[in-house]
């Protein structure tokens, strides 16, 4: 299923590389007999009128020629025809069904014709209220404020991007359909390349193809770095792909926060202060981010800061556990006090495991402490946690958790369980059954 994914995106993105012309009435590409017909069609069904226009004009169809998808008789063949039965270019009396048709047919047009659009601005009835007309216009219309030009700044000043560009096109309403008003097609300034154009906000989108795979590889604990890259050798390119790092971080973060619902968060708010109201030693700390949605939680109860200040000298910080939904890792402040019973110094649920979450995390939790950092941090090996850790404890020892480091003994050392049977038991002897360096070096 995987490779039908990637021959799908393929075929959306990188379509260009098949070389297509409009000299050809019907194009006939078989994607895979293997691929389930259901997704073919499920994937057509989905794609935008924005997509289709973009398809059209990227793969060299004249202006006016209107695509049609179609899939074959379930041989995993997708066919695409072109005839001249609608104008992609806007004129005076073109008309739409909905506002929402129009502006997507002008940001298609924008995109081919390198350069961004926006809204400027819209008109209400003053009866009812109700929408009666739209402006859009380049994003080079207008002219900066002069009250921003005279405004004192510490950075130095951006550029100016406004330049009274007079493209726009105006589209009113008329008996419950939408018709262009006004087109002023000339720009006054240099346009983008197509390139460039293919990156800026804009125009940028992650499709419904590329977000079923980018889960399919976040699932798999794949970064967002390499998910770019395999984004970018399936599309031939990084202009290709249609979105940048961020794009797909911000999509994963909407994901994790929609299932992470307003109403958890409330409930665990509200456990939260109420823990608090009944133990007034129960701490907690709850980060939030710009768009005021919750990213990480600490928190830990009376007894765990009053055994910390007794067993706190060695701490292990394990990052290895994951909640089922949320996707959140869940970290344990622990270790064993003097009856081999584990104890907990406080816990933590974290957005993401980068150097900035745990520097946040590492930081609450050593003021929730008073302050005292343990004489030894145990942690998996990690080179963001390892960042965290020095910054944070810069005078603490670092050292890696032993049962993390045996578990890829079996795999790098396998020949020498398979040659020598007794390694294993001399092994554990020395690991486990030595007391003093001395004996350990010896064993």
């Amino acid at each position: 299923m995987l490779i039908d994914i990637l021959l799908i995106t393929l075929f959306y993105v990188g379509t260009k590389d098949f070389g297509w012309s409009s000299d050809s009435d019907d194009i006939e590409i078989v994607i895979s007999r293997n691929c389930s017909q259901d997704f073919v069609n499920e994937t057509i069904e989905d794609e935008t009128m924005e997509e289709q226009y973009d398809v059209s004009m990227r793969d060299g169809l004249d202006v006016g020629d209107d695509v049609n998808l179609g899939v074959g008789d379930g041989d995993g063949i997708i066919s695409i025809s072109t005839s001249s039965s609608e104008n992609l270019e806007p004129f005076v009396g073109k008309e739409f069904d909905e506002v929402e048709d129009a502006q997507t047919f002008y940001k298609a047009y924008a995109r081919r014709k390198d350069f961004i659009m926006r809204t400027n601005h819209t008109q209400l009835s003053r009866e009812d209220r109700k929408l009666v007309a739209v402006h859009y216009v380049c994003t080079r219309e207008g002219f900066r404020r002069e009250s921003l030009k005279q405004k004192e700044r510490k950075n130095p000043e951006l550029a100016e991007t406004k330049i009274g560009c007079k493209v726009t096109m105006c589209i009113k309403n008329d008996d419950e359909r939408w018709i262009v008003c006004k087109f002023v097609p000339e720009h006054n300034h240099v346009l983008l390349t197509p390139r460039s154009t293919s990156l800026l906000r804009g125009h940028r989108g992650v499709t419904r193809v590329q977000k079923k795979f980018i889960l399919t590889l976040n699932e798999s604990g794949i970064p967002t770095r390499k998910i770019m890259s395999v984004l970018s050798k399936e599309s031939r390119g990084d202009f290709n792909i249609g979105c940048i790092g961020k794009d797909v971080e911000n999509y994963l973060g909407n994901k994790r926060r929609k299932l992470f619902e307003e109403g958890n968060v409330q409930r665990l708010y509200a456990y939260f202060v109420d823990r608090q109201c009944k133990e007034p030693e129960f701490v907690y700390s709850m980060q939030i981010d710009e768009n005021e949605c919750m990213r990480s939680c600490f928190w830990a109860d009376a007894r765990s800061r009053s055994t910390y200040q007794y067993f706190g000298d060695v701490v292990t910080f394990d990052t290895t556990y994951l909640t089922n939904i949320h996707k959140m890792p869940f970290v344990p402040f622990s270790r064993v006090n003097h009856h081999h019973q584990t104890i907990m110094f406080g816990c933590a649920l974290l957005v993401n495991e980068t150097t900035e979450s745990y520097i946040w995390l590492l930081r609450t939790w050593q003021e929730a402490m008073l302050g005292r950092a343990p004489l030894t941090i145990i942690t998996d090996d990690d080179k963001a946690m390892e960042k965290a850790i020095a910054e944070v404890l810069p005078n603490t020892i670092h050292r890696l958790c032993l049962w993390h480091i045996l578990q890829k003994f079996s795999e790098h050392l396998a020949h020498v369980y398979n040659k020598f049977l007794e390694f294993s038991k001399e092994f554990y002897h020395c690991i486990h059954e030595t007391i003093t360096c001395d004996e350990f070096e010896e064993e």
